[in-house]
């Protein structure tokens, strides 16, 4: 489906992202099969994420970034999902970026030094808001931080990592993220995983304990004024969001990604059902088959829907930044709980494909079970989980006192 008339904050520069990122959906799907064995991306696709521009999409322009709004992150993330699913994932790993670019300015230049030379993400995050973090206390000049840290999504490709830190504050803990240089940290091998192998979603850890100058440690509790300062300091519309636009935004990353993947799936099954023929009916292709076409129409329209409502909410983000206004704790819930059925949806829509054409699809060179394990790890992601994120929005809906948390489920330890 396309729209007829463009009334969304849609940017120039994203509209050429996207142009860029659905120009890769053959590549990406060519190289699907190697990036999974991997674990990682391939040097062509990261070579082509980079020159396409995708890391630099919450980037500021100051920094020689879009800093894109949230409508323009729905189409090029759906457009990498197409091709597949840990490459677009590559795209949320790179909104990360937005955050760093908020640090204090010494930080700020140390990291972005490279922004024209690094082939990937210039930095990631790994167990930043997690329960379970590094320890770091205080010597001249800096910090002593060790620790282990899970879920580093890219960090085979980058320059940087933002980690998750406990200290000692007047006798009471506090939390603080500290940036680690790559040769600070190592990669586990522990990313062994069913789908999204590709994304490299490793854990990192220290050896013992290493040295980080106070300019690389930012504490928890100073965010909401980096947050508060960034539009003066930043042009674009990812800067003119409020704090919790910008955590729909981040939210729009991830559920994006399974829209392409719908989207994907269902062109590989078109394709597919149009060339084989039915095990045990008379009919000369899969496609004739009036179950699979029942099939097919389910699959599209529930694609479409849940399409229509990312879309819809990444438009209402978009209209609040350039206004001027944030969405209240409740607005947030249900707009991301919102978001996490459409996931579902979509989910629903490429398992109903691969059933419907059958034992063909299992073959690992087949990519539409590929899509099928992709979309089930990223809807086991803590912060679009269905049944907890429903959790927590069924408590508003019925007037009970909500959860401490944010960013649709993360708990709140920033302050």
């Amino acid at each position: 489906m396309t729209d007829t008339l463009d009334l969304t904050a849609r940017s120039e520069a994203g509209k050429r992202l996207q142009e860029a990122a659905l120009g890769l959906v053959p590549l990406l799907r060519s190289e699907a099969g190697e990036i999974e064995r991997l674990g990682a991306m391939t040097p062509a696709v990261l070579a082509a994420l980079t020159d396409a521009g995708i890391f630099k999409m919450a980037m500021p322009p100051e920094l020689g970034g879009y800093a894109l709004g949230a409508r323009d992150v729905v189409e090029i993330v759906t457009a990498l999902g197409r091709g597949d699913g840990s490459a677009a994932w590559m795209a949320f790993v790179g909104s990360g970026l937005r955050m760093v670019s908020m640090f204090p300015q010494p930080l700020v230049d140390e990291v972005f030094a490279q922004r024209d030379t690094w082939i990937g993400p210039l930095c990631v995050g790994a167990s930043v808001f997690s329960t379970s973090v590094g320890a770091a206390r205080r010597v001249d000049g800096g910090w002593m931080v060790s620790g282990r840290w899970a879920f580093g999504s890219g960090c085979r490709h980058t320059a940087w990592a933002a980690v998750g830190v406990e200290f000692e504050r007047e006798g009471r803990p506090g939390r603080a993220m500290a940036v680690l240089p790559r040769k600070d940290f190592e990669i586990l091998d522990d990313w062994k995983v069913m789908g999204l192998s590709g994304t490299s979603s490793n854990g990192i850890t220290t050896d013992g304990e290493v040295f980080v100058p106070t300019h690389r440690v930012v504490d928890m509790a100073e965010l909401g004024q980096l947050m508060d300062e960034a539009p003066n300091r930043y042009s674009g519309l990812a800067f003119r969001a409020g704090m919790r636009g910008a955590m729909l935004t981040v939210c729009l990353y991830n559920v994006s990604i399974a829209l392409g993947m719908a989207i994907g799936a269902l062109e590989c099954f078109t394709d597919q059902a149009k060339r084989r023929k039915p095990f045990n009916l008379p009919y000369p292709t899969v496609a004739e088959m009036a179950s699979v076409q029942v099939v097919a129409g389910k699959a599209r329209a529930m694609t479409n829907i849940a399409g229509t409502l990312m879309r819809a909410h990444a438009d209402e983000v978009d209209r609040r930044a350039l206004a001027g206004e944030d969405f209240s704790a409740p607005e947030e819930s249900e707009m991301t709980m919102d978001l996490v059925y459409a996931t579902k949806l979509c989910e629903d829509a490429i398992n109903s494909l691969q059933v419907a054409l059958g034992s063909s699809t299992v073959s690992l060179s087949n990519p539409i079970q590929r899509f099928v394990r992709d979309v089930r790890v990223l809807a086991s992601h803590g912060a679009i989980r269905l049944d907890p994120l429903a959790e927590i929005n069924g408590r508003q809906a019925l007037g009970l006192e909500p959860f401490r948390m944010f960013a649709g489920g993360l708990a709140q330890v920033a302050g």
